[in-house]
């Protein structure tokens, strides 16, 4: 018997399909779960709000949460374009769970975030699903550390058709706009580990002028001729895969030898000035921070995934959270699977996987939590008597 269990159903009826889903997670557990999260994907808005509505009454949890998505994950698999649900169930009897939903409101010329809990001493991770049409996720993430130092925070945001057609659920009720998740405290023995799936590419260069998100000179020279003599190198494979993406990696340790994959956070290359020489990239890099440009292909996203759970040292895995992009699945890899099979080899087989297909990734990277894309975000509970 587990503490943690994942379940997958899918066809025309989602609240029937959900239910199946509940009952398999679980199934194998040694007590009824506190903790169960299901994921919808598929059907309009009604249906999958009777399908929460009918996973909530299967579930019998202290707290259950989820979301609607483009795809779900469970039993090993991955599912996308179809409808489909996905459970994950765990027994978690001696944590502290406190579900939250969260509402901006408008003051004066800015927005107020409210609806979060009061932090406590032992907290040890937050788990959060947003609507990305409602609500100010990437500035709540990234200032996320001075209202509750030290907590990271993992999820996904909500995926749907469009504005008001994605919905987010905390134990009985459904909303179209804001978020929703659960503060896990106490004893809970848990790790994070976010896979960006990103390579670098050139070599290390500081940053010497630079503005906001505009980055002027790198290593002294104009960013844009930097960024052409990198090109310029790579085979012509690597050049291919720069045209269709390029991005750049901030160095998480300055004092590091050498940078290399998985020491960056990583964002994309949205823009550049010929008549200025500048890059535009998609976050605040201050002058003096080392960065490195960056490709992503699917052996890059394998080999960054792979590599970071081989190093994990939360052991052994008894159950997990898997929040992978919607550009990951089909999109990169053969099959919708991919993330699913390396963890299942990861942790033995044994652990409990259960997540989604989200527009946007929650997880922290260098001690600090950020919004990613093209990533696989994961939370994996060790059993009782593992270090956090």
């Amino acid at each position: 018997m587990a503490r943690f269990g994942d379940g997958l159903a899918f066809g025309p009826d989602l609240a029937e399909a959900a239910e199946t889903a509940v009952r398999q997670a679980r199934a194998e557990l040694t007590e009824p779960p506190d903790l169960v999260c299901v994921f919808v994907s598929g059907g309009d808005t009604d249906a999958i709000e009777a399908a929460a509505r009918r996973a909530h009454e299967a579930a019998g949890a202290r707290v259950f949460l989820g979301c609607s998505a483009a795809g779900v994950i469970g039993a090993g698999r991955g599912i996308e374009g179809q409808g489909a649900v996905s459970a994950w169930a765990g027994v978690l009897p001696d944590a502290r769970l406190t579900p939250f939903r969260l509402e901006t409101l408008k003051a004066e010329d800015r927005l107020v975030v409210v609806g979060m809990p009061e932090a406590n001493e032992d907290d040890v991770v937050g788990v959060l699903l947003a609507d990305p049409y409602s609500f100010p996720i990437d500035a709540f993430v990234e200032r996320s550390g001075e209202a509750m130092p030290g907590l990271p925070l993992v999820g996904g945001l909500a995926d749907g058709p469009g504005r008001g057609m994605t919905r987010v659920f905390v134990n009985g009720e459904q909303f179209d706009e804001g978020a929703v998740g659960v503060v896990l405290g106490g004893e809970v023995h848990a790790a994070t580990v976010v896979s960006q799936g990103a390579r670098p590419i050139g070599p290390d260069m500081v940053v010497t002028k630079a503005d906001e998100n505009v980055l002027y000179e790198l290593a002294g020279a104009p960013a844009l001729s930097k960024l052409e003599e990198v090109v310029l190198g790579l085979t012509p494979d690597e050049q291919e895969l720069a045209g269709r993406g390029l991005l750049i990696g901030v160095a998480m340790d300055e004092y590091a030898d050498r940078h290399e994959q998985g020491d960056f956070l990583v964002r994309g290359v949205v823009g550049a000035d010929t008549d200025t020489g500048a890059i535009s990239i998609g976050d605040v890099v201050d002058v003096g921070r080392t960065v490195r440009f960056q490709v992503r292909d699917a052996a890059a996203a394998e080999h960054d995934l792979a590599e970071l759970l081989d190093r994990f040292d939360l052991a052994p895995v008894e159950g997990a959270l898997l929040f992978s992009c919607n550009g990951r699945g089909r999109a990169m890899f053969p099959d919708s699977d991919h993330d699913a099979r390396v963890l299942h080899r990861a942790f033995g087989g044994a652990a409990g996987v259960g997540g989604f297909f989200a527009a946007g990734e929650i997880g922290p990277v260098g001690g600090r939590n950020h919004v990613h894309g093209f990533t696989a975000s994961i939370l994996a509970f060790g059993a009782a008597g593992d270090d956090q």
